[in-house]
């Protein structure tokens, strides 16, 4: 038999096909069935190295699932599967993530992938509002020799961020800053101009709580998801005539917007003087991004 030590002891042994059952009628009593399936196998990979193709070669495989029980409690509650796993991806990136930091979300690979659909190498990019750090980090390394600045108010987050910074070889300038204070622009400012000024800010009224699920609301950091009823262009009406005076000609700055203020943002940029705007949906059809762009002639 050998020694004990190191062994599984036996009631930890789960096959495969058992572990995701477990774990997907847990996800079905929140979410939908293919949400929760995918949610299974993110899981099952994350957490028990059982990726989809094992999985199919061999359900019945044995597998150690200490922490099973943690796991479906977290689940059950809401916890976002990705605060479960400590991890996410995004643009093809598996970065780490906390409660400090929104868990990134696919509509916004649409907005890295237009970005690096019109900006250059050697491109100074700057995020504002970085969060994880997925933004910056996925245009640094699509980006060749791009120089870009990350900002967020959270230090939680800006730790995240630099992890993952750090973790994906992505070499980034992360600066803790108030974006809708004066101080923090006129510092940002005196490092620019920009040729790309990229924002996911807060846009969601804060009356629409009440609407959004569980895993959110109740976990995902209330100061990055919402904004004033009376006020939802709060952080668009600082961004944008900054962008105005801080983008080189020819520079542009895109939004992730609500996809109830598309039209209100992209008349906030005409109104900041910048021009060549475009509002895009995202994957499921809602206008969710705003570009503009500065033109040669607008000299701020």
């Amino acid at each position: 038999m050998g020694r004990a030590t190191g062994k599984i002891p036996i009631f930890a042994l789960m096959t495969a096909d058992r572990l995701y059952d477990a774990l997907h009628r847990c996800a079905l009593t929140l979410y939908g069935t293919g949400e929760a399936g995918a949610i299974a196998f993110f899981i099952l990979e994350e957490m028990f190295g059982i990726d989809r193709t094992s999985y199919a070669l061999d359900r019945h495989q044995e597998v150690d699932a200490t922490g099973l029980d943690r796991i479906l409690q977290e689940l059950a509650a809401g916890r976002p599967v990705q605060y479960i796993t400590g991890r996410a991806w995004f643009a093809g990136l598996k970065l780490e993530i906390g409660e400090g930091a929104l868990v990134p979300r696919p509509e916004t690979e649409e907005l890295v992938r237009w970005v690096e659909s019109e900006r250059g190498p050697g491109s100074r990019v700057l995020d504002i509002g970085t969060g994880s750090g997925a933004i910056a980090i996925a245009l640094a390394r699509r980006l060749a020799g791009a120089k870009v600045t990350a900002v967020d108010i959270s230090a939680e987050a800006l730790d995240i961020a630099r992890r993952n910074a750090s973790l994906l070889g992505a070499e980034l300038e992360l600066l803790q800053c108030d974006i809708l204070a004066a101080e923090c622009r006129a510092s940002l400012s005196e490092a620019g101009p920009y040729d790309a000024i990229v924002s996911n800010p807060p846009y969601i009224p804060a009356s629409e709580a009440a609407e959004i699920h569980i895993n959110v609301k109740e976990y995902e950091p209330a100061g990055a998801l919402f904004v004033p009823d009376d006020d939802p262009l709060l952080f668009y009406r600082a961004i944008a005539p900054f962008a105005a005076v801080n983008l080189t000609p020819g520079g542009a700055v895109y939004f992730e917007v609500h996809r109830d203020f598309a039209g209100d943002v992209a008349d906030l940029l005409e109104w900041a003087g910048l021009g060549d705007i475009e509002v895009r949906r995202d994957i499921h059809g809602r206008d969710r991004m705003v570009r503009g762009v500065k033109t040669v002639e607008y000299a701020g």
